[in-house]
């Protein structure tokens, strides 16, 4: 892989391996700025034939000027360096896989990338519609649409002591201010879709159900993954405090300022802090045993480090500033796998973790504890289910870590249709059921329902409820659903496929018309080998919504389990019907058509479907049986090549080369 700059002074990647054309990449975009202090990344997004709008698979880290990529799901190698010595193969993104905008076809990154992006399939002309406002932050991302302002804002008009039609986030509650920003900086679940910037968060993402079946932080909400910023809502300062995003940050300069909106000197200023913990700013050395200036003197050096994303891996650098605010616990950093504070900044990073810990505790003492539903959710299973249910009913005010442990707690204690349940244990999951976090009540009704759900008494009171919460326009029931179709994913992800069944009818049961529930309770009913069953769900999720290109696919393998294979090939050309780009499509159709004897059409689309996807190795064996019996040596060698491109480590496509061509040496 290579950038260049072509003659029409377009951004272009070429890249090229031996035996194969060079491939051209026109740059359509660029992702981010590459400012950011923890590791400043690029992405770069490109316009594909088809109508999408792709991420390349290669980042670019600003600072460092590097070249970097995921491995992942190849060589599982994390995220590494790109160097002259590996393979663009190596790369999981390869070929470009993730869009802009929201598909279920393909891995996507939602609408956070761009103001108002909008992706659609036109079935007419078989192709996507990608509509971008811009890649840029523009007004309207935070404050929605501005038509208003605009006219309120018209020289005749401005001077006149008008509103100008804006609202301002200082006007917020604390919630609503940090959901202004969590649209973007937090992960969600997507309720609905058709979200404005201005309308309540809440209507269309949820960012609470994440936390369900292993959420992206560690238990005291320090980060394991991406969107760091979301686990502000451990923070205590959010919790027993008032504080907001813009507390801190300043939208409009992208500067810090304190709670004053005064601009500070740096991002890492004491005043952010001090503000509202003024006593700290009298004698720091008394707080933070460092020499004032030193590294560690500084409120942002113990407390908001920059904490790499252990996803990632540490080959790279990808720190982020830990916004849960968390005080420095050396040990239980250690526990958990995190790199601590005071080695953090390289001051400490050769004393052994005992050492830190003691030295911790002879300056503070005894340390503030976690609270008990952080600790239950470290050891979960040194609780029994009332003493686990005690927790959860006395932790009503954290509700981030909350919903975690709820979860936690209705997959380790909670199954379908239970013929009792433990009565303080059911007066819990009432009281969370009436929590003032919507996410919490719809878990918790969620748990009930699946639980007791056959109960006369529970269903009725639970039926109550939602009309109640409807009624006063509470969105509960698409929460209610997702989250009991959280926990049938769990069981499904765990093999319990029975109680994936009756979870997913639970679901269908408060969400009847959710063609979602019925593709995941088909494909539930498939693995148990219940291709009948699966069928006949299937096909009620396509007549709620027929532009479902896999559910389609998955229908023709249970038909074709059940020895109809007309059906299935109906089936598969009714996908490709759907979507031509659907790759599993092309090769559910290829193997009927193989089966048949039909070897050209076989070929054809086996080519369409490693085209589209090349990862799908069973497609590349299949295209190279296909074209051996036809004959066709010199193509079987192209396709053989094609194959141990794409898995390097696979001794099949390397030994039929070899027999093939002899004379050929490969090189790794």
């Amino acid at each position: 892989m290579r950038p260049i700059v072509a003659p029409d002074s377009s951004y272009e990647f070429v890249v090229e391996q031996e035996g194969f054309q060079a491939e051209t990449l026109t740059v359509a975009g660029v992702i981010g700025g590459g400012h950011m202090f923890g590791g400043g990344t690029q992405g770069f997004v490109s316009e594909y034939p088809d109508g999408t709008v792709r991420f390349l698979p290669f980042d670019f880290i600003r600072h460092e000027s590097l070249w970097f990529c995921n491995t992942n799901t190849r060589s599982d190698k994390g995220w590494i360096p790109i160097t002259m010595d590996m393979s663009i193969t190596e790369c999981a993104d390869w070929p470009p896989v993730r869009v802009l905008g929201t598909d279920d076809t393909y891995a996507n990154c939602q609408e956070c990338h761009a103001a108002l992006v909008d992706l659609a399939y036109d079935n007419t002309k078989n192709r996507y519609s990608t509509r971008i406002t811009t890649l840029a932050i523009d007004c309207e991302s935070c404050h929605g649409p501005m038509s208003e302002h605009v006219e309120a804002s018209q020289p005749e008009t401005i001077g006149n002591g008008s509103e100008i039609a804006v609202n301002a986030l200082a006007t917020f509650s604390k919630d609503g201010s940090i959901n202004v920003c969590f649209r973007c900086h937090a992960l969600k679940d997507v309720m609905r879709q058709g979200y404005l910037p201005g309308e309540p968060l809440a209507d269309y993402y949820s960012v609470g159900l994440t936390m369900l079946g292993g959420g992206p932080f560690f238990p005291d909400g320090r980060v394991k993954s991406f969107a760091y910023q979301g686990n502000h809502r451990y923070s205590d300062c959010y919790l027993n405090g008032s504080m907001t995003c813009v507390d801190c940050h300043d939208p409009h300069t992208q500067q810090y300022r304190d709670i004053w909106g005064r601009e500070l000197s740096d991002r890492f200023a004491d005043e952010q802090c001090t503000d509202c913990h003024p006593s700290k700013a009298e004698y720091p050395q008394a707080h933070t045993f460092h020499e004032p200036g030193t590294d560690g003197s500084r409120c942002v050096d113990c407390h908001m480090p920059y904490l790499q994303h252990p996803e990632l891996g540490y080959h790279l650098r990808f720190a982020r500033s830990d916004h849960t605010i968390p005080i420095p616990r050396p040990g239980f950093d250690d526990r958990m796998g995190i790199v601590n504070a005071c080695a953090m900044s390289g001051c400490h990073a050769d004393s052994s973790i005992a050492g830190l810990e003691r030295v911790t505790r002879q300056w503070y003492g005894e340390l503030k504890p976690h609270k008990p539903i952080v600790a239950s959710l470290v050891q979960p299973d040194s609780l029994d289910q009332r003493a686990a249910a005690a927790v959860l009913r006395d932790s009503s005010s954290f509700p981030a870590a909350l919903i975690e442990a709820l979860g936690v707690f209705t997959y380790r204690f909670l199954r379908p249709n239970l013929s009792a349940l433990d009565a303080e244990v059911y007066q819990t999951l009432w009281q969370l059921a009436r929590h003032e976090d919507i996410d919490v009540r719809a878990t918790a009704l969620a748990a009930l329902y699946m639980a007791r759900g056959s109960d006369a008494t529970t269903r009725r009171m639970l039926m109550d409820e939602l009309e109640e919460s409807e009624r006063a326009g509470v969105p509960i029931r698409d929460r209610w659903a997702v989250a009991l179709g959280t926990f049938a994913d769990l069981y499904y992800q765990s093999s319990e496929l029975s109680h994936a069944v009756a979870a997913y009818r639970k679901a269908l049961e408060i969400q009847p018309d959710n063609p979602a529930v019925l593709r995941n309770l088909g494909l539930a009913h498939a693995n148990r080998h219940n291709h009948d069953s699966a069928v006949a769900v299937l096909r009620k999720s396509v007549d709620l919504d027929e532009r479902q290109p896999l559910v389609w696919v998955n229908m023709g393998i249970s038909l074709e389990n059940l020895g109809d294979t007309t059906g299935a090939e109906r089936a598969y050309r009714t996908a490709l019907d759907i979507n031509e780009h659907e790759a599993l499509g092309h090769f559910r159709l290829a193997n009927v058509l193989l089966v048949r004897g039909d070897l050209n059409q076989a070929r054809e689309h086996y080519e369409r479907a490693i085209a589209l996807r090349p990862t799908l190795a069973q497609a590349h064996l299949n295209l190279v049986r296909v074209l051996n019996a036809l004959g066709d040596y010199p193509r079987t060698l192209a396709a053989a090549r094609l194959w141990l491109r794409y898995f390097p480590s696979d001794p099949r496509p390397r030994q039929l080369i070899m027999e093939l061509d002899p004379t050929l040496r490969l090189r790794r």
